[in-house]
């Protein structure tokens, strides 16, 4: 009789044993078709994550651009204020220039305009103004207004020969057209 009491609890335990896979194989099932309420917060969480970081980007990249855009705004706008300065000032430039092609006797009158132009010149070229270059350069209607032509064989075509009023640019852009005169 003992080998049967023996064998007895060896069965349970054998039967016990295959039902515990059985068990948790339909409890996993189980547990995969109900939602779990963790996973889906969790999920919605990433989702919502994932479109608050897609706004900040959006919303840094426009920053960037309107940074950007006010940057170029104000330099323009710098540039502007400055071409306007200068061309106010042309006219007594052109002035000056004319008195220095005056003969006077006067040495200290001369002396003196001499002066005030070439303080005129630094001024200028410390804002970075220049004089477009005209006389002996080919024509360029970017740069220079043709007043008039002239047949002359001893300037090659289309060269400047004379300058009527000198014309100004602060790095590409043209504050002033040169008058000329030009060779056809």
């Amino acid at each position: 009789m003992s080998s049967k009491k023996e064998k007895k609890p060896a069965e349970d335990m054998e039967q016990t044993v295959s039902q515990q896979p059985e068990e948790q194989a339909v409890e996993t099932a189980a547990a995969e078709e109900t939602p779990n309420p963790l996973l889906e917060e969790l999920e919605a969480l990433k989702q919502n994550l994932s479109d608050q970081e897609d706004k900040f980007l959006r919303l840094a990249a426009e920053y960037d651009n309107y940074r950007r855009r006010s940057q170029k705004e104000k330099e323009s706008a710098w540039a502007d204020s400055k071409a306007e300065t200068a061309a106010a000032f042309l006219p007594v430039y052109d002035n000056l220039e004319r008195a220095l092609k005056q003969d006077t006797a006067d040495e200290a009158y001369k002396k003196g305009v001499e002066m005030t132009m070439n303080q005129l010149r630094e001024v200028l070229s410390k804002l970075g103004i220049e004089e477009i270059p005209a006389l002996g350069q080919p024509f360029d209607p970017n740069l220079h207004n043709a007043v008039m032509h002239v047949e002359d064989e001893n300037a090659g075509e289309n060269t400047i020969v004379e300058v009527f009023q000198a014309g100004f640019r602060n790095g590409d852009k043209v504050i002033r057209f040169s008058m000329v005169k030009v060779a056809n």
